[in-house]
């Protein structure tokens, strides 16, 4: 920071512009009210605790008092230390300014300038916070051990060696041993990483760092094994986002308002404008991932009033609709007055008293969800002793027989994939009605090419497709084909990137919104690589030999995380290659057009061959996952893979032959327009080009009638 920001920042605001907040700062939350959270977050998770028995003595293998009330604290601090961690990452990349003096182009990033104060905050709560993160990540570990085990702790050999094979051996401890690993890696980059590129990375890896927990909790063995896992774990993404953006707007409430900042000035109104536009996004996946999740564990109105569980759940429920409530303020009446006149100091010890008002209830929620992880719901979260082969490798009992009418009524929601639909539907048609208010145009035919591409990602990830590609090798060849090869079509012609490069507005502020994220990752390395038309081609065609030949296969087909990944890779290898070939959307390099015509025939032949080479294979591939799911209709194992051969290579062929022509379409429309160009060009100057190249000729001719001419003087 300058001398002049600094000697500005301890000066105390004049008469009649500091105003106090809700806990004495100038307009701010202050250390006292911000400690009043933590406090009521123990409370909540007190109440909760005592009110559902949870931290009881048990009659039997009791671990005692220290595991069975510290295992929750250890929680409840490690869940609020990663939504701080989370929060100030967020705010970091795409809401604060990194620089007091925004970013021009041609000046490197890092050459701006000193720090933005509240960007310099929000890295240190984060760091802070991650240190946290890591510790009680740690100590969740060791006391989730012990209340498993039923044993107090103790330092001796025995007890140690079981905590290792605990960590290393048991789903849930090896959970608890990449937590505390990420939180590692997350907390040591906060403390070195200053780039919005490396702090953008970091972000998805504390992201990640959600994904373990979410497949431990009590959905992961429900009736409906994965829809469960991907309701909790939107919702935890949802929460951590949100509580993660109150707990930074309390912890920078002095510095956004100019109070201590110096010549940072005022940026309250910005910040409050893009959190809460974030915030209204993850309230409603809160409340909608919630009530999905809660809906498979309780499967009765009975349970949800009569039992602890459903209790607890409906006090969650209420505080997450007050929650709502509050930011519907914020948005509705409290940020359109920040910007005007007059009543400005009013609407502002408002905010911040709003803004306490959510740190509280936030915090208690936050408790009580601690304690219902704790609790036991009413349906049970073990296998029952009869479990067959099928519910034990899947999740989910045999469908029936595969006819031609169940491809359209078997149905298991995937509502990872149905929120990315959603939301893509949603964003999508407010940009193009942004853009039509503002009297441009878009185009129908955009418009509904997204719509019918969401709706086949919808029934590949959540139809038949998916329901039958569990057991069926034939019915899976159905479901990654139309993954790679059919929805990618339709997803591209919506042409995504364009719109939402017009809707958005950039910013001048020297912060990265989407717009300015979406410029960079166009722009960036990693997408000439991946968007070089060669690389697509080849990762289009050679991933899928990668894939079947080898243990990811398997992988995939057991294990939930390995089976969203399956589809996040061919989704984005599809879309990718189609856009190299047919989209109109922004990229670095683009191929001529008959080398996209070679690149397709190429693709069409070893998909081919491929396809030909699994017919004609004797081999069951993931044989320890095909070979024993006991289904006692339909054709063998073996023959049914061969017919998953045969889709390979027929359908595989037809969206690849469609994608052709329209390359062809393409190119030769590229030729009129380049037609029409000279036209125009040859009007505007009279046929100046063709007349030089007459010329050109007429003084070539010329020259060659005076050479003839002296070559007969000469009499040669």
């Amino acid at each position: 920071m300058s001398s002049a920001a600094k000697s500005q920042s301890t000066t105390p605001l004049p008469a009649g512009k500091g105003g106090r907040g809700p806990g004495g700062d100038a307009l701010g939350v202050s250390l006292p009210w911000q400690l009043a959270g933590l406090a009521t977050l123990f409370l909540g998770l007190t109440v909760a605790l005592i009110f559902s028995g949870a931290a009881a003595t048990r009659g039997v293998a009791d671990p005692g008092a220290l595991v069975r009330w510290g295992l929750p604290v250890s929680k409840a601090l490690h869940n609020i230390s990663l939504a701080t961690v989370i929060g100030g990452l967020v705010f970091a990349v795409g809401i604060l300014p990194r620089s007091l003096a925004p970013r021009s182009r041609d000046r490197a990033e890092g050459s701006e300038g000193p720090e933005h104060p509240a960007f310099s905050r929000a890295l240190a709560a984060a760091a802070a916070a991650g240190a946290a993160w890591t510790l009680s990540a740690i100590a969740v570990l060791v006391l989730t051990y012990a209340d498993v085990a039923g044993q107090g702790l103790s330092g001796d050999a025995e007890f140690t060696q079981a905590l290792v094979y605990f960590m290393t051996d048991i789903e849930t401890g090896r959970a608890w041993l990449a937590v505390t690993i990420i939180a590692a890696v997350v907390t040591t980059a906060l403390f070195g990483v200053r780039s919005l590129g490396g702090l953008a990375l970091t972000l998805m890896l504390a992201l990640i760092g959600l994904v373990p927990t979410a497949l431990i909790g009590h959905s992961s063995s429900s009736s409906d094994h994965e829809g469960a896992i991907n309701s909790l774990g939107l919702h935890l993404v949802g929460v951590s986002t949100w509580v993660g953006g109150i707990i930074m707007l309390a912890l920078l409430s002095g510095i956004l308002t100019g109070a201590k900042a110096g010549a940072a000035g005022d940026i309250t109104e910005a910040t409050l404008k893009r959190f809460s536009s974030l915030a209204g996004f993850a309230f409603v996946l809160v409340l909608a991932s919630g009530v999905i999740n809660a809906s498979i564990r309780i499967t009765s109105w009975a349970d949800l009033f009569g039992s602890a569980y459903g209790q607890l759940i409906l006090a969650k429920t209420a505080a997450t609709l007050v929650l709502g409530g509050i930011g519907f303020m914020h948005r509705q009446w409290v940020i359109p007055q920040l910007g005007r006149q007059g009543n400005t100091m009013s609407s502002r010890r408002v905010l911040w008293q709003l803004i306490l008002a959510e740190l509280l209830v936030m915090a208690g929620t936050s408790g009580i969800a601690v304690a219902l992880g704790r609790s036991a719901p009413p349906q049970p979260t073990t296998y029952a002793p009869d479990a067959s082969p099928a519910f034990i490798l899947t999740g989910y009992e045999l469908p029936p027989e595969l006819t031609a009418e169940r491809w359209l009524t078997e149905w298991r929601l995937d509502w990872l994939w149905i929120a990315f639909a959603l939301f893509g539907l949603v964003s999508y048609f407010l940009g193009v009605a942004k853009i039509r208010r503002r009297g441009d145009s878009w185009q129908w035919f955009r418009s509904i090419n997204w719509v019918i591409g969401l709706l086949v990602l919808t029934y590949i990830t959540s139809g038949p497709p998916s329901v039958y590609g569990r057991i069926l090798f034939s019915a899976h060849m159905v479901d990654h084909m139309a993954l790679t090869m059919v929805a990618p079509i339709f997803l591209v012609l919506g042409a995504p990137v364009t719109l939402a490069l017009r809707a958005l507005q950039p910013r001048g502020d020297g912060s990265r919104g989407p717009r300015e994220w979406i410029l960079v990752f166009v722009h960036s390395k990693f997408s000439q690589v991946v968007t070089h038309p060669l690389f697509a081609a080849a990762n289009f065609a050679g991933s899928i030999v990668l894939f079947y030949y080898s243990d990811l296969f398997g992988f995939a087909m057991r294990e939930h995380v390995g089976h969203e990944l399956m589809i996040v890779h061919f989704l984005l290898t599809g879309y990718i290659f189609i856009l190299t070939m047919i989209g109109t959307d922004p990229l670095p390099r683009r191929a001529p057009y008959p080398l996209r015509l070679l690149l397709l025939l190429a693709t069409m032949g070893f998909h081919a061959f491929f396809g030909v080479a699994i017919m004609g294979g004797d081999n069951l591939l993931a044989a320890d996952y095909f070979g024993n799911l006991g289904r006692a209709w339909g054709d063998s194992a073996l023959v049914d893979q061969q017919k998953g051969g045969a889709v390979a290579w027929g359908i595989g062929e037809v969206p690849t032959l469609l994608v052709a022509i329209g390359v062809a379409i393409m190119w030769s429309r590229s030729d009129a327009r380049e037609t029409k160009r000279v036209d125009r060009a040859a009007d505007r100057n009279n046929d100046a080009d063709l007349t030089a190249y007459n010329d050109m000729f007429a003084k070539l001719a010329e020259r060659d009638a005076k050479l003839a001419e002296r070559n007969k003087l000469e009499g040669r």
